[in-house]
């Protein structure tokens, strides 16, 4: 398990397949298997990467449970919306993916929030729509981290009370601060998704916190698949999960 944010972490709870797993998905075209490992192996995944033939890295699967705030978990969610093999590029379209959620509907759970410190407070950037600048000066971040905390501490006194008055969690999960509510999902995908997603979010325009998390996935992932997962990313991804 890999911790991520202040309560958040990633955690591989189970996996099919492993480097050999794609060489052979892949050498089946001329019905060859391989059974022991070697360097010949590995030039092959890296052809298969470099070259986009990513239908061999579909027939491994990892699933994931994700602690994450909601801002993170709809990013997230991205990924299973519109996945399709029918157009190009195929790099980066997967059919098989799968998502759980807990859902408040049915259960009150235990609510936590993400907080960020004083320090991690980052200003709107200068010459961009998304991303963040400058982080901000330690008396506003103090500011803003009070802020945030009254506020989330309100909306859960009024929503712990609207349950003890009887209403519907479906409905009293209303006053709770959306964004920053920590969610917890299980996460299924191929190996060729979660290089996908690695690929998209490890970059330094993308959200901080979901870089934080694409790490952690990477982390997790990476022993199970050593040289496969390195096959499909970028070299962009590759030294950000170093850095």
């Amino acid at each position: 398990m890999r911790k991520v944010l202040d309560k958040g972490y990633v955690h591989l709870e189970d996996k099919m397949g492993e480097d050999l797993s794609p060489v052979n998905d892949a050498r089946v075209s001329y019905d060859k298997k391989r059974n022991e490992w070697s360097d010949k192996e590995k030039g092959l995944l890296n052809f298969l990467g470099k070259h986009d033939h990513t239908s061999p890295f579909r027939g491994s699967i990892v699933k994931l449970e994700m602690y994450a705030p909601l801002m993170i978990a709809r990013q997230a969610f991205k990924y299973m919306v519109g996945s399709d093999h029918a157009e190009a590029p195929t790099r980066n379209m997967d059919t098989f993916t799968q998502w759980n959620e807990t859902s408040r509907r049915y259960i009150s759970d235990a609510v936590e929030f993400y907080l960020p410190q004083q320090d991690e407070w980052r200003s709107k950037p200068e010459n961009s729509k998304q991303g963040s600048g400058e982080p901000f000066d330690e008396a506003s971040g103090a500011f803003l981290q009070e802020k945030l905390e009254d506020y989330q501490e309100l909306g859960l006194e009024l929503y712990e009370r609207s349950i003890e008055k009887g209403v519907a969690p479906e409905l009293a999960r209303l006053f709770l601060p959306a964004y920053g509510l920590y969610i917890r999902w299980r996460w299924t995908m191929s190996l060729q998704t979660v290089a996908h997603v690695l690929n998209q979010r490890l970059p330094k325009d993308s959200q901080k916190e979901f870089q934080d998390f694409a790490k952690a996935i990477y982390h997790e992932v990476k022993p199970q698949f050593p040289v496969a997962l390195d096959a499909l990313l970028s070299d962009e991804a590759k030294a950000r999960v170093s850095e």
